[in-house]
């Protein structure tokens, strides 16, 4: 199926490893252009290299995005490069622990400028250019908005903040012709992930433990899956979706535990 992704200009957030780096290899096998932003030169720029020895394009941005003005600067810099925005996935993120027994105001509100204010900022300083080419705004979030995981308040009001933002988007922007939507991760077997599991006493036997709980296929979900439904939903192909809130999780959120 041609997605009719060629030449579309895309900003991924935290394009760089994990789940952004799937969706912007994704888009780039797409023939999309897509713009790596992320703290971290080196890890864009190698992200980069990958793509374009497989023959795509891109653009790299370094930028801290939990400093508002990076933001700006970073939807500023593609614009200036390319002349146009057709899309934009937020995605940076990370599930820092900052709870509610142990945590405190200031690491609860650096918590959610780490994990949801950007993707309004981004998406607010977007938004001109993607009124102009009616480009979709796709959502990274995680299942601890509905789930609930226990010592992460900041992370999980985060994701329930982005599930909201997107189902406002979608209402806002309709007279646009823009469509907003989400895809909710579970467990997704990331680097990060792989980094946190090795850090357990018995990491394979945690592992073996999480994947029983996965419905589908008793095994965790790949980047590859998240990235193959993100490319979709930001492609024509998706053109009567919005506000949705997709679970790509092999069942993990939704199916009868009794299944298990």
């Amino acid at each position: 199926m041609n997605l009719k992704l060629n030449e579309k200009v895309i900003l991924v957030s935290g394009g760089a490893k994990g789940i952004g780096e799937g969706i912007v290899n994704q888009l780039s096998i797409e023939g999309a252009i897509p713009v790596i932003i992320g703290r971290n030169k080196q890890d864009n720029e190698l992200a980069l290299e990958k793509i374009q020895a497989a023959g795509g394009f891109g653009m790299t941005i370094e930028a801290e995005l939990s400093v508002p003005e990076e933001c700006e600067k970073a939807v500023r810099m593609a614009v200036e490069r390319f002349g146009r925005i057709d899309g934009l996935v937020n995605n940076a993120g990370v599930n820092d622990g900052v709870g509610l027994e142990k945590g405190d105001y200031a690491a609860f509100m650096a918590s959610l400028h780490r994990n949801v204010v950007h993707y309004y900022l981004l998406a607010h300083h977007a938004l001109p250019e993607l009124i102009k080419t009616k480009g979709p705004i796709l959502n990274i979030t995680s299942k601890t908005a509905e789930t609930g995981q226990g010592g992460t308040s900041g992370y999980a009001a985060a994701n329930g903040a982005r599930n909201a933002l997107t189902r406002e988007w979608a209402v806002e922007l309709l007279k646009y012709g823009i469509r907003v939507n989400a895809i909710v991760v579970a467990e997704c077997y990331t680097p990060l992930y792989d980094k946190w599991i090795k850090t357990l006493p018995n990491p394979e036997e945690t592992l073996k433990s999480i994947e029983e709980k996965i419905p589908l296929g008793k095994r965790m979900t790949t980047i590859e899956e998240i990235a193959n439904m993100a490319v979709f939903l930001l492609s024509s192909r998706s053109s009567h979706t919005t506000g949705q809130l997709i679970h790509v999780d092999g069942g993990y959120v939704h199916l009868d535990r009794a299944l298990l």
